[in-house]
This record gives C-alpha cells, structure tokens and sequence, in this order.
C-alpha cells in the first residue's frame, strides 16, 4: 500500500532563519580576520530587537551591530511598517570568552591531535531519488521558497510578498519508496495589507499556483515535473490572513530549524543545530562529513540510500563509533557494519582531518542558513569583508565542499564497483 511522507522548509525572513543567518554572519567575519577563531554565537530576534549571545576565542574584534542590521535589511526587513527594521531595531552583544575549560579539550600541541569540541552523535543522509541526492519533499520545499524570495526582490509579478514564509510538501510513495506523486503543497507567506481580506486571499493563490508553482516545475527535472498533477491539494494561507509576520509575528532563535536545515525528517538527527558554530564544533562539522560520505557512496552505486552516523567524545581525537545503515538498498555483497569498516578506512573522521578535507575555516557559512546546509551546488566565490578595525579583507573560498563527488572513484575502488 503507498504511503504519505511530508517535508517542510521556511523562508530567509523567516525569524528563526534571521537569527540563524546573523549568527553565521558573525562567524564569517571572525573567520575572515582570524582563521583561528573558536565561535559559538546564538542570535534572538523579537519586535524591533536583537540580542547577541555566545562564546569566542579570537584574536579580533568586530563591529557586531552593523553585522547584524546588514543581513537583516539583506534579508529585507527595511520597512518601519514590518516592525522589525535593519535601521531601527535595538541590537544587545552579550558575547563573552569562551571557557578555558572547553578550550583545553580543542587545541593540543599539534593540530592534528585536536579533540572534539563536544561530545553527541551526527548523521549524514543521502538518496538518489533526486539529482542532488537529497529527500524530495524537502528539495520541492526549498525550492518553493526560494523562487518566492526571487519573485518579492523582483517586484514585478508579485508585488504584495513580504519576507516571511513557510512551505510543505507532502509525496505518495509507492511500496517500493518510489515517488508516485505529489498529494499536497502547503504555502503560507506574509504579505502586504489588502483592503478586503477575501479578494486578497483570492489573488495570493492564484499567483502562488499560476506563477510561483510553474517556474518551481522548470527547475525540476522531467521525471520530477511528472509527478505535478492536477490532484494536488493546495492550502495557500489556510489561516486566512498573514500581514504580521517575521519577528513581530513571532520569536526566532538560532538552531530552531535543524530539520528543515539537513533531511527533512529523513534518515536521522543527533539534536546539534548548526548556525553560528565554527568547525571545531563536531554537531556542524561531522554533520557535513557524514553527509559527504553518504552522498559519495550513493553516487558511487553502493546503496540507493545510506545513513551514516559518527560520534565523539568531548576533547577525543578519534570517533568513538560509525555506523551505517542503507535501508537494504545495498548493491555490494556487504553488510552494513561491513560497509561502515571500509568508510572508517576511506574517510579520516578526526575533527582535524575534517576541517582540512572539507575547508572549514574559511568564511563560507552564511551562505548556508538559509534554504539547507546540505543538496547545494559546489562552487568557488570571492567574498569581501571589511571591518572598522581590521581592514577590508577579500578571499577566494570554495562553499558546500561537502556536497562534492570528489571520492566516488575511491569508494568504487574500495568497493569493487
């Protein structure tokens, strides 16, 4: 019998995404002008407020305010009528040195001997039932939203859309977890005051289903786009009304969106949020190395669909356990704890050796927080940051390493394939 599977996804100007994008903002611009720096920084946003909180180890300073109010009216929040402006609203800095303690256990004598900054479990996850080994639901999710941001910063089509958004998608799988079709789409999306609500709520479907579904079809491929059907069920602002949205509407907290921001509630999660953690911080780190490895064996023909799970101990050097699962999709005469002994011999799982395979601590994680960490497209930018006190600063920087099929000839090797 088919089965139901639904993945959701929110917007850049969502307010838990604000805070997740400012967070990494300031990790960035640590980043930039000290490569060293150890960062954990968490970000609230409320009605015309921002408060800054978190650890740091670094030989910089940063302008803080200004990082913030610059992702914010990025963003698009530069209207006094949303509540929440980059111009106006507060911004706190309650960011302090990091603990000793928790330092002791990162930097050792060698950097290759560094320990893991905490201690937990992170799962990496990849299938090939699309393009960029990613869950469908959760691509089609990201996608929507995207393309809703490029219509509200174009203004031409739509002209009423304001930062804040969520989207939901749900797929029929056959019994064979083969998509079938898409049963239903969900998209609510903060919007301009009408003068008559129903005309209002009238209009924002149509549109959403005229001109925002069918450029969300073109970037899919044709397999994809066939299972757009005339059966779809479309709840566009079922509550009615969205006018108050983003952090007047409701309060954001960096970490709030570790589903939306890996599988979707595919495969697994440890609980580790992401934003605002630099690399030695294996929740972020070892989440992006596992996902590599997933992602490689998939494409490498191993399995259609792998879990791959690392764990550590705070201030350990090696992974205190790996461990996969490919669902029973494996196309190699191997089970999995097989399989998971020649990842171990293929992939340096070392906090360290992580760092350097995947370039971790160069200022590539803004670029991250919004619409996932995981299923973008590698590629190599020029990015300039400039700061009061230390200059203007400009580096090449390689972003989404870990989405890179750089190891699909070894794992065929190691595999026989």
């Amino acid at each position: 019998m088919s089965y139901l599977f639904t993945s959701e996804s929110v917007s850049e100007g969502h307010p838990d995404k604000i805070a997740d994008q400012i967070s990494d903002a300031l990790l960035d611009h640590f980043l930039a002008f000290d490569q060293e720096s150890k960062v954990a920084c968490e970000t609230l946003v409320t009605t015309g407020q921002v408060v800054l909180a978190g650890e740091v180890k670094s030989e910089t300073y940063l302008d803080v305010q200004h990082i913030a109010r610059e992702v914010i009216n990025n963003i698009g929040y530069t209207k006094g009528e949303y509540q929440f402006s980059g111009d106006s609203c507060g911004v706190i800095s309650l960011i302090h040195e990091q603990s000793q303690d928790i330092n002791q256990g990162v930097d050792r004598a060698t950097k290759e001997e560094q320990g893991a900054g905490d201690q937990g479990m992170m799962f990496g996850y990849a299938t090939n039932e699309t393009e960029n080994y990613m869950p469908l639901a959760l691509d089609i999710s990201h996608k929507i939203l995207q393309v809703l941001a490029d219509l509200r910063r174009e203004a031409k089509e739509i002209t009423y859309l304001r930062p804040d958004a969520k989207a939901q998608v749900t797929i029929e799988y056959s019994d064979e977890n083969v998509p079938q079709r898409i049963d239903t789409i969900v998209v609510s999306t903060q919007h301009d005051a009408f003068d008559e609500d129903e005309a209002m709520l009238g209009k924002i479907k149509k549109d959403i289903v005229e001109i925002l579904i069918p450029r969300v079809k073109a970037l899919l491929s044709p397999d994809i786009q066939q299972l757009f059907d005339k059966n779809i069920t479309y709840h566009i602002n079922p509550t009615g009304k969205f006018v108050i949205g983003g952090p007047h509407g409701d309060t954001g907290l960096t970490g709030r969106k570790i589903i939306i921001d890996t599988y979707g509630g595919k495969g697994a999660h440890g609980g580790g949020a992401f934003s605002g953690k630099d690399p030695s911080k294996v929740d972020r780190s070892a989440a992006y190395a596992a996902r590599h490895i997933a992602k490689n064996l998939v494409a490498a023909g191993v399995a259609n669909e792998v879990l791959v799970q690392v764990s550590y101990a705070i201030g350990v050097v090696e992974p205190t356990s790996i461990f996969v699962d490919t669902y029973g999709t494996a196309k190699v005469d191997l089970n999995d704890g097989q399989i998971a002994k020649k990842v171990t011999e293929l992939f340096d799982m070392r906090p360290y050796a992580i760092e350097e395979r995947l370039k971790l601590r160069n200022p590539i994680y803004l670029e991250t927080a919004a619409y996932g960490h995981m299923g973008k497209t590698p590629k190599t930018v020029t990015k300039v940051f400039e700061s009061p006190y230390n200059g203007r600063v400009e580096k090449e920087v390689e972003l989404f390493t870990w989405e890179k099929l750089d190891k699909v000839a070894e794992v065929k090797a190691a595999f026989k394939l």
